[in-house]
């Protein structure tokens, strides 16, 4: 990748810095229910307020469809940052253009932050509009870019922005590209875990990686697809995209690892059993990868040096059916290679776990971490370079 300037370099004492940072989480009951994303963007956070900087916060949150939706508000978000930043006034304020953001901004002392409210609900925001750019770059001196998980998306506050601020990456930007590249330059043997529902959503990255990678281990929902091309009937089991299965199996079949057992029933809350893949009775679903698969799995996990997951191994969301993830999550936890785990429903699941510290990386963007792995451009970290080169070099 070209340049782009950290945050650690940025010379942001005493300045005005608007930084996007992804807070799009669950809410329940008005509150936040998983902080983890939160929690991500203390550090950079905290290094700007030690450097006495106004810190201006800017997230989306859902998909508001460019209208004021309360159930959609980042509220919440500013209460929980409060919490976790007790010595440090957070303030809210319920907009973030206009009047009422700019003279909220005004207001700010050094070493203060301010959340501003969701930039989705406006409806230039996902135009990647030159003038609602305008309209935020009047808040701050400077732009940090903290939100990976919303870098695959040509948006104003991730793209166009850029164009008028002096801008730098923040400090889980630059660590999620860092780690992640790691993964088109492995250790090998190099192992890669695909699982979760589509292959629509992640057949590029699959593709890519493929070339890579010495083993690919297929299970959860997306293993259904490739049974089928394989011939085998799975009952009542999602499938999707049956031609890609296809055409990847074609290429990569002495590489890749399928489910020999699995765990069906007629429905979550059914009972369920382990069958043969090749016995799946029509009437059932697959639910999770069997035991033996577990075995094989983790058979191919013991000698590798360098790992990627994306995807549960199964319906993860019933607890019963997440044995095998969490019984690949705990070898991988004991092993020695360095694993990486690609965000979205796997990530999820690790954290339940507690297993977050065993793992060199674990992705904050499950789409975004699909999208860098295909080697895809990826439009906000493309509008940092050009910025770096814009604003950073001639200054």
């Amino acid at each position: 990748m070209k340049t782009m300037l950290s945050v650690r370099d940025a010379p942001v004492h005493g300045k005005r810095v608007l930084v996007r940072v992804d807070y799009n989480v669950p809410l329940r009951n008005g509150r936040v229910a998983d902080v983890n994303r939160i929690v991500s963007s203390l550090p950079t956070i905290l290094l700007l307020l030690r450097r006495k900087a106004k810190v201006i916060l800017l997230s989306h949150l859902g998909r508001p469809g460019g209208r004021r939706d309360p159930r959609t508000s980042l509220r919440p978000a500013a209460r929980a940052l409060q919490k976790m930043l007790p010595r440090v006034k957070v303030s809210f304020v319920p907009a973030c253009i206009g009047k009422a953001a700019e003279t909220s901004v005004e207001r700010m002392k050094p070493g203060e932050l301010l959340l501003l409210e969701n930039v989705r609900f406006h409806a230039e925001e996902e135009r990647n509009d030159a003038r609602f750019a305008a309209r935020l770059a009047r808040l701050a001196d400077w732009y940090v870019n903290d939100a990976f998980a919303a870098s695959h998306r040509s948006h104003t506050s991730l793209d166009a922005i850029t164009r008028l601020l002096p801008g730098a990456a923040g400090l889980l930007l630059e660590k999620e590209v860092r780690l992640l590249s790691t993964i088109l330059k492995p250790r090998r043997p190099f192992v890669c875990i695909f699982g979760g529902a589509k292959i629509s959503d992640k057949i590029v990255t699959m593709e890519y990686l493929a070339r890579k990678a010495d083993v690919l281990l297929i299970g959860g929902a997306l293993a259904n697809s490739f049974l089928c091309a394989s011939g085998i009937e799975v009952g009542r089991s999602l499938t999707d995209s049956l031609a890609a299965a296809e055409r990847i199996l074609k290429r990569y079949r002495r590489k890749i690892v399928l489910p020999s057992d699995a765990v069906v029933a007629s429905s979550a809350k059914g009972k369920s059993r382990v069958v043969a893949v090749d016995a799946i009775p029509l009437q059932s679903r697959v639910m999770d990868i069997g035991p033996a698969t577990v075995k094989r799995f983790c058979r191919e996990l013991e000698a590798a040096r360098t790992v990627f997951w994306n995807g549960p191994l199964g319906v993860c969301e019933v607890a019963r059916f997440a044995r095998a993830t969490r019984a690949v999550a705990w070898f991988l936890a004991r092993a020695h290679a360095r694993t990486i785990i690609g965000g979205g429903d796997s990530a999820e699941a690790v954290l339940r776990l507690g297993l977050v510290s065993r793992f060199i990386h674990i992705s904050t963007g499950g789409g975004a971490s699909l999208e860098f792995l295909a080697g895809r451009t990826m439009p906000a970290l493309a509008a940092l370079e050009r910025n770096y080169a814009r604003f950073t070099k001639r200054g």
